[in-house]
């Protein structure tokens, strides 16, 4: 079986790919392989910081890699946070309960809830770039509801549900969600060449 390292020491994303993925390809995290850099992501797209983390592990450590970045994009706030949504609500760290709240109360006075959840994955192997999208589109709720996933689970409702994914569960989301279609875009591509 292949092995893949996913440029993530998160352990939601990690679990939600491997689940994402199953028996696949065998996919080892930055831990896995003794990474434990902060890779910064300074670029103004998804598809930028994608690439700035896989082409960071893949120079370093010269493994077949991918990393993601996701980004919600909301229309009443101009695709705002978009490339920032991690860090929202504070520049400098990752606090989903302050990031959920600096967007409700952005949206409290907004009639147009309208948003999508974006997922690009980029992937490199035998010195070959690719990428993969995945967007799910949905509404923010008025208020948090639910209790499992992370981040923005708990406001963000997908198209053809009434629930947030919060409420949904993990084997739900899985399959609907902006990361398991980029996910899936990547297995596709895999098992094209024969590595999946």
């Amino acid at each position: 079986m292949k092995r893949f390292v996913f440029a993530t020491n998160n352990a939601h994303k990690l679990e939600e790919i491997r689940r994402i993925l199953g028996d696949k390809i065998e996919i080892l995290s930055l831990s896995d392989i003794g990474c434990h850099s902060d890779i910064p992501e300074t670029a103004d797209t998804l598809e930028g910081n994608a690439l700035i983390k896989a082409r960071f592990v893949d120079s370093h450590y010269h493994v077949p890699c991918f990393a993601d970045d996701t980004g919600l994009e909301v229309e009443a706030l101009g695709g705002l946070p978009g490339v920032h949504t991690a860090r929202y609500a504070y520049p400098d760290r990752h606090d989903p309960e302050a990031n959920t709240a600096k967007l409700l109360n952005a949206l409290k006075e907004k009639d147009n809830r309208r948003a999508r959840f974006r997922t690009v994955i980029a992937l490199i192997d035998n010195g070959e770039e690719h990428l993969f999208e995945g967007v799910v589109n949905g509404l923010i709720a008025p208020e948090k509801r639910g209790t499992q996933g992370f981040g923005y689970d708990p406001v963000f409702i997908p198209e053809g549900f009434d629930k947030t994914f919060a409420e949904l569960g993990e084997d739900i989301k899985n399959t609907v969600s902006h990361r398991a279609r980029a996910s899936e875009a990547l297995a596709l591509y895999l098992a094209s060449i024969g590595e999946a």
